[in-house]
Formats: C-alpha cells, structure tokens, sequence
C-alpha cells in the first residue's frame, strides 16, 4: 500500500499498487486529461508504470519543460513509425528530442523529398489518430540484438550491442513499431496531439563520424498547442528574413568561402560597422577605467600547458611546429596573455584593481558541420577584459561590470536580458572556502544592483562561479553573450602576484569580462534583431545623397562633405538612373537616411530627406538637416 507524497506536501495513500495516471485522476480530471508523465523520486516515469512503495509525486504536464520535451521525443517516434510504414526497407538509427523539436536518422538510399516530408506529416496524423498504446518492455540485451538484426535494423543492433551484458533493455512499442528507448514515453500517440510539423532534411553521419554512412536526418518541431506551434513557425520566417548571411551579402558588409572556413571576408561596410563597434567599446571602456592592451596570437604551447587550456581545449586548438622544433599555438582566448602583462613589475595592494582590457584575436577549431555564418565561427575577436583585484573587492567590481554590461546592451537596442548565476560544478579546483566567498560575492552583486537573476546550478567554470548575460531579441530568440567569471586557478598557475598590505605576495583574484562575447557573432545578432535597420548611429553607411538631375551633382558632392565634416558617414549616389531606382536600391541596402536633391535644393540650400522604411519624405534646409542627424548619431537615439 504505497503512501504517495504530492509536492505541496500533502500525502495520499493507496490501498494497492497505483500509477501515474491513477494518481492525476484522483487529483482531478483536467490534471489527468493534461498529464503526459510522471517524476517519482525525482525520475520520470511513464504514467503507466507501476509504483509499489512510498514514493514522492509529481504529475507532469504537457506544458511544462519536462512536458514539451516527452512530447518532442514522442513526435521522433511516430515519425519514424510513419516512415517505416511509407517505406519498409528504411532502416531507422536514433531520434531524439532536442531545443524546439526533434530529429530522427534514417538511412535510406532514395533522398527525402519536400514531398515527402508532406507524407510523412500526414501518416504521422493517422498514427495520432490510431490512438496506439504506448507500452513499455524489458529486454534481455542479447536478445534484443538478435531480434533488431532478424528484422533487418542493424544500426539498431550495433547501438544495442554497445551496451554492457546484463545490463536490461527498455524497448517502447507503439501498433507494429517497436524502438529501443529509456523512456518514458505517453501512454498512447493520441495524447501527442496534432501540433507538430516537419520542417526539413539534412545529412548526418552515423554516430557523428565522418568516416561512417551518410543518413539522413528528418527534422521537426512539437508544440503542447496549435497556438504555440503558430507562433514557432512565424519565428522561422522571421528568421529566415533576418538571416545575417543574406543581409550581409545585401547590404554588401562580408562574405565566407570554402578557402577559410569560418573565418570573415569583411568588405569595406562591413569593417566600418566592425570599427564602429570597436570605437563604441573602446570609448565605454577606457570611461571604466580600463587600460588596452595587445598580446600574441602565436605563443608557446608551454604557456598553455601551464595554464591548463591545452589539457582542457587541446583538441580545439591551432597548433604548429618550427622548423627548430619548438612548438606554438595559436590562442583560442586572451587570458594567459593578461596575467603575463599583470605579472611585468611589482604591483601593490594598492594599485588593485587592475584593468585590462584588449579586442584579442582568437582561434578555435570547430568542425566544419557546427560553424554557422557569424554566429559558430573558427576566427573572431574577443572583446576580452580581466580584472586582478583582491577578494574584497569581487563584489564591487561585478556590480560595475553588471552596470556596464547593461547599459552596452540597451545601447544596441538590447532591453530583455536575462543574468543567469551558475555555481560551482562537481568537477573543480579551488577550495570549498574560497568558492564559499566567490559565490557569495557575486550573489551580493546582484542583489546590491536589484538585478533579477535565475540559477544555474553547477554549471560554473572549473575555476569559479560566473554569471552569464543572455539576450532576447526582437523575436524571441535567446542569445549568451556577455559573461563575468569568478577565477580563482589561473592565477596561481602562471605565477601572478601583488604584495599585500602585510608586505608578503598574495595571489589575486581574476575577473573574467566579455561583453559582446565575441565582435562577429554580436554583429550577427545585430543584424538580425534590427533586421539590417541598424540604428543611425551605427550604420556603415548613414546617409545616402541621390541626385535627381546631373545639374546637382556639384551639389550632392557638397552634401557629402558637409556631412562628413560633422563626422557622419555619407556618400554620394551621381549614376543617371531614376530616382525611384536609387532609392529603392539603397533601402533594399539598409541605409538609414537618403537625401534626395535636384535643381529646386539646389537653388534653395536644402535636401528632401526620406527615413528607411518611410514613404514620406521632408525637405529641410541643409543646415537644419545637419544638425538633426548629427544631434541623432551623438544622443544614439
């Protein structure tokens, strides 16, 4: 008779053996209609199982976290029941949930076709509707070998094989399609629901190996409601739209080719913006009092053997020999370079807190399947700073760091960012005592600043706990970007020191600082929450000077100048095209601002003026229309 414990505390016992599922129905109906699993003692369950002694409950619903993704994992599975009832001979491989949907691998000779992916969709309907229970079943594991490979599914057999003898195996069976899985899984594909769909179809290599059969992976996203599925695909379309690579070949910023993978061909646009950047933050950061500096791309792996990134990141990192045979690597991050310009000289106690800060070059390897335009790359700049200060000082230097952070992104049109606090991973250095006073000092920072923030558990850095800035943006999107990180390992590995009040050498504490993480991929992210409207004061190009008729091409020049003597950046359009075709091809381009100007603003000293995105357009004294945009740029409203 097990006794049941509900999370509010209440218990409820049962005259015998009880499921899940009994247990919503007692709670009431409109929990069992929308409950999809159960979490007894902390693990999910199917709502079917059976739970025969005292158990601490909770009933999971469709909507919540754990919800979404049992019904993205079960959507993986009708899909490939659909599949292998459309075609027979199609061997299936693995299907798991993942961020917004779910995928499964097949391999089959015939490609998917779009058409295709319509079929599928709409027997994956049909199994919904078929309402088939979901059971579950333990195998013994050789068996389970013997029985995939009698049914011709020998990916499904070697995955198998690879578990340990003895150990059991849960096999999940839904009408005639039977699937090794851990579950849980709903009791029946009629609790799925109807707000899936698939969305396309790339190749994957068999266990990620590239060595290994190309199979294709069917992609799809499942929703708990048709409204929410509604809103996911309008997002895919926006961001079809607002993809970077597209607009950054539109408004002709950059480009990437085979020759340097993951790695940016800026063009002069491009750089401007890239530049723009840099000169925003170099301004933000030397009023923060920080001081620039420059280190090596190239230096000896001895450095990183020392600091404990070729044992953790070797396999990420550029490295090469000379011909005198001493090895070097190119840096995938700043930090051991700063904590070897700290250490020139003696610096005191009270020189704490020291700055630095530098828009560092760095490397990585990624495999060439992750790297995605500007947002996975193997080449970018870091806008990288680290802090040496004493322990007492953590909290107040974080509480600048948060503030500058902040204020950087609202700048950018940034106003939803979420602060996550992750603390300390199992795996670690340090001690306990240290890590105790790490912790605490970046909660007081948040908590001075009235910052909200959600935790993070263990998912710290191995030196020390941090905070990470996560942007939302204009349509929905989360993006990590900026991150304050507590370290309290590298310092002492390199040998940096200050002298304390009590004259003796203390190891200092290191700040780690980014704000826009890395220069492209923040640039990536700005293109697409603008959707290429970027903001006046940050637009390669702000101003576009259209002639009407060759009589104002004098003129136009003067424009320009003028403009370029306030410090904007504009130029002069003189082809003898239509106006309408000028400015249709340079809002297409994202220019903020187009003047438009002939015989009359010729005569009259003035400029009509048209914003991106306006149908209308003012005209302006030249003098008038100066001082606007240049009042604009400076107040970067």
């Amino acid at each position: 008779m097990p006794k049941i414990t509900l999370p509010d505390g209440s218990e409820k016992p049962f005259d015998a053996v009880t499921r899940g599922a009994d247990i919503a129905a007692s709670i009431g109906k409109s929990l069992a209609r929308d409950a999809v699993a159960v979490r007894v003692n902390g693990e999910l369950w199917d709502l079917t199982r059976d739970i025969e002694d005292d158990a601490a409950v909770e009933i999971v619903t469709r909507d919540s976290d754990d919800g979404v993704e049992l019904l993205r994992h079960d959507a993986a599975h009708a899909l490939a029941e659909a599949v292998k009832e459309l075609w027979p001979d199609t061997q299936v491989t693995i299907g798991p949930a993942i961020e917004n949907g779910f995928y499964y691998d097949f391999s089959r000779e015939e490609p998917f076709t779009e058409d295709d992916l319509q079929v599928i969709e709409a027997r994956m309907k049909d199994i919904v509707d078929r309402d088939e229970a979901i059971t579950r079943e333990v195998w013994d594991r050789d068996e389970a070998v013997e029985f995939f490979r009698s049914i011709g599914e020998e990916y499904k057999a070697e995955i198998i094989a690879s578990i340990p003898s003895g150990e059991p195996i849960t096999l999940y069976r839904q009408g005639d399609f039977i699937d090794l899985c851990r579950g849980p899984h709903l009791p029946s594909t009629g609790k799925l629901g109807k707000s899936f769909k698939l969305t396309h179809v790339s190749g994957a290599y068999w266990r990620g190996d590239s060595s290994n059969e190309m199979l294709q992976r069917v992609y799809g996203t499942a929703w708990p409601n048709d409204k929410q599925l509604r809103q996911y695909l309008h997002m895919l379309e926006e961001a079809e739209k607002r993809d970077h690579r597209r607009l950054g070949r539109v408004m002709d910023l950059f480009h990437f080719q085979e020759e340097a993978p993951g790695a940016v061909f800026w063009h002069p646009k491009g750089w401007a913006l890239y530049q723009n950047l840099i000169g925003y933050m170099r301004q933000k950061q030397n009023a923060a009092g920080y001081r620039e500096i420059n280190t090596p791309e190239l230096m000896s792996t001895t450095l990183w053997e020392k600091s404990g990134h070729l044992e953790a990141f070797g396999e990420n990192m550029f490295t090469t020999e000379t011909v005198d045979g001493r090895h070097f690597a190119i840096k995938p991050m700043n930090c051991p370079g700063h904590v070897q310009v700290f250490k020139q000289g003696i610096t005191s106690y009270r020189d704490l807190p020291v700055r630095l800060a530098e828009f560092g070059k760095c490397h990585r390897y990624e495999p060439s399947g992750a790297l995605h335009g500007m947002m996975r790359v193997r080449a970018f700049t870091q806008d990288d700073a680290h802090i040496f200060c004493t322990a007492e000082q953590i909290t107040e230097e974080s509480i600048a760091v948060c503030e500058l952070i902040l204020g950087i992104y609202r700048d950018f049109g940034f106003e939803d960012v979420r602060i996550k606090f992750a603390d300390r991973p199992e795996v670690r250095v340090g001690e306990d005592e240290v890590w105790d006073q790490s912790e605490a000092a970046l909660l007081k920072a948040l908590e001075v600043s009235g910052l909200d923030y959600t935790h993070n558990p263990g998912e710290g850095a191995f030196y020390g706990p941090k905070l990470e800035f996560v942007l939302r943006d204009a349509i929905g999107r989360d993006w990590q970007c900026g991150t304050l990180q507590v370290d309290l390992n590298m310092p002492g590995r390199l040998g940096a020191t200050y002298i304390g009040e009590d004259g003796e050498k203390h190891l200092p504490v290191m700040l780690h600082r980014a704000m826009f993480g890395s220069l492209e991929r923040f640039i990536g992210i700005l293109i697409e929450h603008h959707a290429g409207n970027l903001p006046l004061w940050l637009a390669p190009v702000q101003v576009k000077v259209l002639t009407i008729t060759s009589d104002a091409d004098a003129y136009a020049r003067e424009v320009v100048a003028a403009f370029a003597a306030r410090g904007l950046r504009a130029e002069a359009d003189l082809r003898n095209e239509k106006i309408s075709y000028k400015v249709r091809e340079h809002s297409v381009a994202k220019v903020p601002v187009q003047l438009a100007v002939g015989q009359r603003e010729v005569e009259n000293r003035s400029v009509a003026m048209r914003r991106l995105g306006s149908k209308q357009q003012k005209v302006l004294p030249l003098d008038e229309a100066l001082t606007t945009l240049e009042t604009e740029v400076r107040e970067r409203r």
